[in-house]
């Protein structure tokens, strides 16, 4: 029996079966800024629900997140929103809140 992960618009969520996603934030936003959080993190292990600073950012690698997402969606968060919503999940809900 094989479960499927993905979500009506075709994401994923970055994580486990069943996973929906947040209001306001669609799935291929959340599976971005997973991408955006293991590119800069440098680990593959980084979930939606992963909090950035328990994985070793810092306020430097930090700016680089907040600027990929800028570049990426047009969309200028502050280090503060970081801070608020260190997940991916949490910042996808940000940025879309920001659009």
């Amino acid at each position: 029996m094989s479960v499927d992960t993905t979500l009506p618009d075709g994401g994923t969520t970055g994580g486990r079966p069943g996973e929906t996603a947040p209001s306001g934030a669609s799935a291929a936003l959340v599976d971005d800024l997973v991408a955006i959080f293991r590119r800069v993190l440098e680990r593959s292990d980084v979930t939606a629900d992963a909090d950035f600073f328990a994985l070793g950012g810092d306020s430097l690698l930090g700016t680089r997140v907040l600027s990929a997402i800028a570049r990426g969606h047009g969309v200028e968060l502050e280090f503060g929103d970081l801070l608020d919503a260190p997940t991916p999940r949490g910042l996808a809900e940000k940025t879309a809140a920001a659009r």
